[in-house]
C-alpha cells in the first residue's frame, strides 16, 4: 500500500519561544456503533495517512462534525439512535457540513440498498467487510 502525499505535508508554526507541530492531515470522521469496526478503519485511515475520530452514534457524530468539520464522513447506516440516513440528511441540512463528502461502509447489500444509500446523500457505497484497497481508492477520490 503506498502513502498518501499528504502524509508528509506537516506546517511549523513558532509559538512562544518554542515550535509547534500542526498536523495537517485530512481529518476523517468516522461512524459505527461497534467499536471494533471503529478501530480498524482508524488504523487503516492511519496508514493512509489521515488524522481520525470516531462516533458510535448518529447524535455525538453529529455534535463531533459540527464542532470540528471533517473533511470526510465514513458512516455505518445501522446506528443505534438515528439511522446513518437520517444523519445523512442532518449533515447535509447543516451549511457548515454540506459541502463535506459521506461515504458509507454498511452491512446493507442489496441493490436496492445501495441505490437508496447513494440517493440519499453518500458519494460513494462499500459493503461490510470490505475490501482495503477498495477503501483507499475512495478514500484518495474525496479527499484529493
Amino acid at each position: 500500500m503506498s502513502y498518501p502525499s499528504w502524509s508528509k505535508n506537516l506546517e511549523y508554526s513558532a509559538v512562544n519561544s518554542g515550535q509547534l507541530l500542526v498536523d495537517k492531515r485530512p481529518l476523517v470522521l468516522g461512524v459505527d456503533d461497534n467499536e471494533d469496526n471503529l478501530e480498524l478503519l482508524a488504523q487503516i485511515l492511519d496508514l493512509l495517512g489521515c488524522e481520525f475520530v470516531g462516533a458510535v452514534d448518529g447524535t455525538s457524530a453529529l455534535s463531533v462534525a459540527i464542532a470540528r468539520p471533517p473533511d470526510l464522513i465514513v458512516i455505518d447506516i445501522c446506528l443505534p439512535d438515528i439511522d446513518g440516513l437520517e444523519l445523512v440528511n442532518r449533515i447535509k441540512q447543516n451549511s457548515k457540513l454540506v459541502n463535506i463528502p459521506i461515504v458509507a461502509v454498511t452491512a446493507l447489500a442489496k441493490t436496492e440498498d445501495r441505490d437508496r444509500i447513494l440517493n440519499a446523500g453518500c458519494l460513494d457505497y462499500l459493503s461490510k467487510p470490505f475490501n482495503i484497497d477498495d477503501l483507499e481508492i475512495i478514500v484518495r477520490r474525496h479527499l484529493n
